[in-house]
């Protein structure tokens, strides 16, 4: 079973949402702003997909600066604090497949975890040209 936790709000995770449904499968959508993961959830998506939890944090149209969080002294617990309490925070979308755990920036990245990659022509929201009409990633 895939999960994404996903926002719906923005382009990447709807792009990777749709490159999961078109390889056949219909993943568990948990919107993580309203039903942000648990600690220990948090904390092990970010370790299996082989990031720091400062590279997880989403900086981008969220309060990141106002919240001090560029410090770098910070430790991990006290980011994963902040991202707890804004989960606004937790950079998106994290994809949990068949070949593992990923942050998903670029959407595509999600092609290297599920169990069907092979998902046929795919083009993002904005015109970028993914998997051609012969079938080839685009890189």
């Amino acid at each position: 079973m895939t999960t994404i936790y996903h926002n719906p709000d923005c382009g990447t995770s709807r792009n990777t949402l749709a490159m999961i449904r078109q390889s056949g499968e219909e993943p568990e959508v948990i919107e993580y702003l309203r039903t942000p993961p648990a600690r220990d959830r948090l904390i092990w998506l970010i370790g299996q997909a082989g990031l720091t939890v400062r590279q997880a944090i989403r900086q981008k149209d969220t309060p990141y600066e106002a919240l001090g969080l560029s410090d770098p002294s910070l430790a991990d617990d006290a980011l994963l604090d902040a991202m707890l309490a804004h989960p606004i925070l937790i950079n998106r979308p994290f994809v949990v497949a068949a070949g593992g755990v990923r942050l998903c920036r670029p959407s595509e990245l999600v092609l290297d975890i599920l169990a069907n990659p092979h998902i046929g022509p795919f083009v993002k929201e904005d015109g970028d040209v993914i998997i051609d009409a012969e079938g080839n990633r685009v890189r």
